[in-house]
């Protein structure tokens, strides 16, 4: 038996090595029974709850983590495994009132007090935000960035947070905390909210793949590959979202129409661990369904490298839960950007994004790092979802009987104070009528209102959907006379979902691909008057159709129309499309010319971006500022002279992989 506290230490490592964590967690049990009186015996709990919790042994660790609270209340790494403990358990509360107690038992200013209070300010914040307490999660969010400015994560949530709640303008800084630190770290997610600049998106995605996915130690092979086509090509698709979730609806009827005697279908899901229709649906559908949420990222590529896959599709880009690391490890061949995220990975290893030519139109291509492929319309839908037979009632969604209803049924983070003035204008101008929108959270609700009064609007013409089962939610909106897109991030399958169910969308057309989504779907529906490029012609045309007696009416009837022979909803176009640029994917690969990802000057792009942003919350930023900017960089900090610089006058950036 060790006699001191480090030869357990060392012993306990040798044991686990040899015999596992449960071996090493009963010589700490011993340990501590034989040395009750021992100055470390908090440090000595603690390390048996930690290999005890990889034994799988949770409810050990608890116990072992809360004696060493007992021993010592100041042993401050406790607390924070204590809450992960017990959230795993899915305590929240408890885990919540763990990491508030040590807070607020720490008066101590030195490396490691401030160190541990910054970890459970952070996972405060993230267990809050996971279960809707936004301004408490946003509020624990700010102090932990107040007291460590470089966070990552917890700048990405602290603006996400933000912009779920509709806190104008989203970033701002504080005293010691910069608008432009902020900035630095913002998600790409966020980054396609907030600003329509595809320059500084293509930057800032980049930066977040090197910040955020670590240089893996190994990386698949595949230069001894036969690079003959087999008689069925393996594609599988990486997605945490095979589920009730706007992705897997879009994805169901792919997954079903693909030609399996030319392709084999793995779908590999990494989200949630819940059962749904869906999911039953997409799992049918394909030929083999692996689960890789509990694997390792180095588990998971190892796993489709001996699949065999020849493409592997990302449909998650950079949204949550996502595997982007596994993508890093390059466990096939061939690997491509498409539907889940709408812009590019700006990665070493994503070598083709799939998209059309509204979202990324001739000369786009410069915006991308990947080689840019197109479909007639990149935009998968499922025209086999069960819709609500029972009619919907105005009463029954919060609405006024009678009325124009403008809805926008997106998710509030993708409101702009520059879309909600146009709101506000096209209210303010057709009388007795509302504005629908989703539910978010009583807080959220009543800024919007208070806003809308703030500017002469009846805080009741705003009105908000609560949450339904996706049959009810399809259904209602046939009580919507005109959806109002968002901008710069517009309605992606929501636009959809309003024009498969008649409801017109009138969107804005932007320069980046979220900005550019809906106006490619409404254009595929056949609908390409209601695709505006000014926000003054946005509000005309809002205004119009709403005084003119028929013509929300007439909209409804040509999308009625057309919905069946549109390329919107053309699910077997589409199929084939994509399969033809498989077919593309391999042959490319098979004659050496698989495309090489180009990354060039991207740190410096992110630069420049970074100075221009602040202050132009929910706008464009033209073209020309940018390479302005770009040329007076290179007097100070020549970038490579390959031709990639533009001079300013052209108003282009440098450009990129060719289609």
């Amino acid at each position: 038996m060790p006699t001191t506290i480090a030869a357990l230490f060392r012993d306990a490592d040798l044991i686990e090595k040899a015999q596992g964590a449960a071996a090493a967690a009963d010589l700490y049990k011993r340990w501590i029974a034989l040395n009750p009186d021992d100055p470390h015996l908090a440090p000595a709990h603690f390390n048996m709850a930690v290999v005890a919790q990889r034994s799988g042994d949770v409810h050990a660790a608890i116990n072992a983590l809360r004696d060493a609270l007992r021993i010592d209340p100041d042993f401050h790494p406790s607390y924070i495994n204590l809450g992960r403990a017990l959230e795993d358990l899915g305590q929240t509360g408890a885990a919540v009132g763990q990491w508030l107690a040590m807070v607020n038992r720490l008066p101590a200013v030195n490396g490691p007090a401030l160190r541990h209070k910054v970890m459970a300010l952070h996972q405060l914040g993230r267990v809050l935000e996971f279960n809707h307490a936004d301004g408490p999660a946003e509020d624990a969010l700010r102090q932990a960035i107040d007291l460590s400015p470089g966070q990552a994560q917890a700048i990405q949530h602290w603006i996400a947070l933000r912009q779920r709640q509709c806190k104008w303008p989203v970033v701002q800084g504080w005293d010691g905390v910069e608008a432009r630190q902020l900035f630095a770290h913002i998600s790409p997610l966020s980054t396609a909210v907030m600003i329509d600049d595809p320059v500084f998106q293509l930057a800032r995605n980049a930066a977040y793949a090197r910040q955020s996915i670590a240089r893996p130690s190994h990386v698949h092979d595949h230069s001894v590959r036969p690079s003959e086509r087999r008689a069925r090509l393996r594609v599988g698709y990486v997605s945490s979202d095979l589920r009730e979730h706007a992705v897997g609806f879009g994805l169901c009827e792919v997954m079903e129409l693909h030609d399996r005697s030319r392709f084999e279908i793995h779908a590999y899901y990494c989200g949630i661990p819940r059962e749904d229709g869906t999911r039953d649906r997409i799992r049918s559908a394909v030929d083999h369904w692996t689960d890789i949420s509990g694997l390792s990222d180095d588990a998971a590529a190892a796993r489709i490298a001996a699949d065999g896959i020849d493409i592997l599709i990302d449909v998650n880009g950079y949204t949550r839960d996502a595997r982007t690391a596994v993508f890093a490890r390059r466990p096939a061949p061939i690997a491509a950007n498409w539907f889940g995220f709408p812009g590019t990975m700006a990665t070493p290893y994503h070598h083709y994004v799939i998209a059309d030519g509204h979202v990324v139109p001739e000369g786009h291509e410069k915006y991308f790092t990947e080689r840019v492929l197109r479909l007639p319309c990149y935009q998968p839908n499922d025209r086999k979802r069960p819709i609500a037979v029972e009619p919907p009632q105005r009463s029954a969604e919060g609405l006024p009987e009678q009325g124009f209803v403008f809805c926008c049924l997106n998710g509030a983070q993708k409101i702009t104070p520059q879309v909600f003035g146009a709101w506000m204008k096209i209210l303010a101008a057709t009388e007795g009528s509302v504005l629908w929108l989703l539910d978010s959270s009583p807080e959220t609700n009543a800024r919007l209102r208070d806003m809308a009064t703030a500017v002469g609007i009846a805080p009741e013409r705003l009105c908000f959907a609560p949450k339904r089962p996706n049959p009810q939610h399809l259904a209602r909106y046939a009580l919507a006379d005109l959806f109002l897109d968002t901008f710069p991030y517009g309605a992606h399958t929501t636009a959809s979902d309003s024009m498969w169910m008649g409801t017109p969308v009138l969107t804005l057309e932007g320069r980046g691909f979220a900005a550019r989504v809906c106006a490619g779907l409404v254009k595929s529906a056949g609908m390409p008057d209601l695709a505006c490029t000014h926000l003054d012609d946005y509000v005309a045309r809002a205004i119009a159709i709403a005084q003119v007696p028929g013509a929300a009416a007439e909209l409804r009837r040509r999308l009625r129309a057309n919905r069946d022979s549109s390329v919107l909803f053309n699910e077997s176009l589409l199929v084939k499309s994509l399969e033809a640029l498989y077919d593309q994917m391999w042959e490319e690969f098979r004659t050496g010319n698989l495309p090489i990802p180009d990354l060039t000057n991207l740190p410096a792009y992110e630069e420049v971006g970074l100075a221009l942003v602040e202050g132009h919350e929910g706008e464009s930023i033209a073209p020309e500022l940018h390479a302005d900017a770009l040329a007076r960089w290179a007097i100070h900090d020549p970038l490579p002279q390959d031709g990639r610089l533009r001079p300013s006058t052209e108003a282009q950036v440098p450009k990129r992989a060719a289609a």
